[in-house]
């Protein structure tokens, strides 16, 4: 069955400027065109737009969305490849998540310090919070 790109959007839960975008950056083949120019989809693209959209909702970048659609569409299964992007994506959370506990740390520090120290009497050029604060 073929849609107009808001059927196939409305179909597979997005907008369809992400539809166009994402046809015009490759991950979807350019669509059929009706005599009037207007784009028509498939089930198919259909469930190519449901894999982006998920896919997006796991972190992936639209650039590895299209490394892996290619893959699929060279007869490679890319299971591996995804494997392989998802956890360099954990990786990265818990990079940020230590960088996040520590930068909480030093706040707690500096949050402690201008509480004892009630910033009296001080020979800070600006504010002695933020100049002590441990780094």
């Amino acid at each position: 069955m073929e849609m107009t790109v808001g059927a196939a959007a409305q179909a597979a839960g997005v907008s369809a400027k992400a539809v166009r975008l994402w046809e015009s950056k490759g991950l979807l083949p350019p669509a059929e065109r009706t005599g009037a120019g207007y784009r028509l989809f498939t089930d198919a693209d259909v469930e190519v737009l449901c894999f982006i959209r998920q896919a997006k909702a796991l972190g992936l970048s639209l650039a590895e969305i299209k490394d892996v659609l290619e893959l699929q569409r060279h007869g490679a299964v890319p299971c591996e490849r995804v494997t392989g992007l998802l956890d360099a994506h954990i990786a990265d959370i818990d990079r940020t998540l230590a960088d996040l506990r520590q930068l909480r740390r030093t706040l707690t520090g500096a949050r402690r310090t201008a509480h004892d120290n009630h910033c009296q009497g001080t020979d800070a050029a600006i504010c002695q919070i933020i100049e002590t604060a441990p780094r």
